[in-house]
């Protein structure tokens, strides 16, 4: 129901080839979609998709990234330059589509709320897999030895349902307790996402107390 009602509040289903002219002009605006983002993020998370997704969430929710394709540091820089162009793209910004991810972080709270498929608690844990983990550490030291730190992870950031799914990415693994209002996407929400098979969650980032399982 939420598929369809995105179809037709936001002309998602591409126009039949006899509509003339019109056809290929339409057909642009058609494919600015949702589920396209999502496919993007799953491809590539510092591409042009993942520029918009990272947007929407410094847009919303007042989160500026941290990394994308480079580490964002000072402004201006070409790193930022770089994520600027790609975050406000005419290829994603004509119809819609910081409208159509309010829609889909609401559908996913809501379907959260409803079917409680994490459990009942406000948190859930999940893992992550990283690299030369003390470019983002906020509080203490990163090493062997320290088990518990706080880090600042990127404003949208991919997760996993899985501890072994997670230590494929990385030379550490952390474990993060994440409160479920921070999901924007999770295995099972739609259909034809591609990050559904690898068990991966989409959740605001920002600061988050971490321990490392291993690294």
């Amino acid at each position: 129901m939420f598929a369809h009602y995105m179809t037709l509040a936001f002309g998602l289903q591409p126009l039949e080839p006899d509509k003339g002219a019109q056809s290929s002009g339409e057909a642009r605006r058609w494919r600015s979609n949702y589920i396209k983002l999502l496919q993007g993020w799953g491809l590539d998370s510092s591409g042009p998709a993942g520029a918009v997704l990272k947007g929407w969430v410094e847009s919303r929710f007042g989160l500026v990234p941290a990394f994308h394709k480079a580490v964002l540091a000072r402004f201006p820089s070409p790193a930022w330059v770089t994520y600027l162009e790609q975050k406000v793209s005419s290829r994603y910004h004509n119809n819609g589509i910081y409208q159509q991810l309010d829609l889909l972080y609401e559908y996913g709270q809501w379907v959260l709320g409803r079917f409680k498929p994490f459990g009942e608690g406000p948190r859930i844990t999940l893992w992550r897999g990283i690299s030369r983990g003390e470019q983002q550490v906020v509080v203490g030291r990163w090493s062997t030895s320290v088990r518990h730190g706080v880090m600042r992870l990127n404003n949208l950031v991919s997760l996993s349902t899985r501890a072994d799914q997670a230590e494929c990415f990385g030379d550490w693994l952390l474990r993060i307790e994440v409160p479920v209002c921070k999901l924007l996407y999770f295995p099972g929400l739609l259909k034809g996402v591609p990050l559904n098979g690898e068990g991966e969650v989409l959740a605001i980032g920002g600061d988050y107390e971490v321990e490392v399982c291993h690294g």
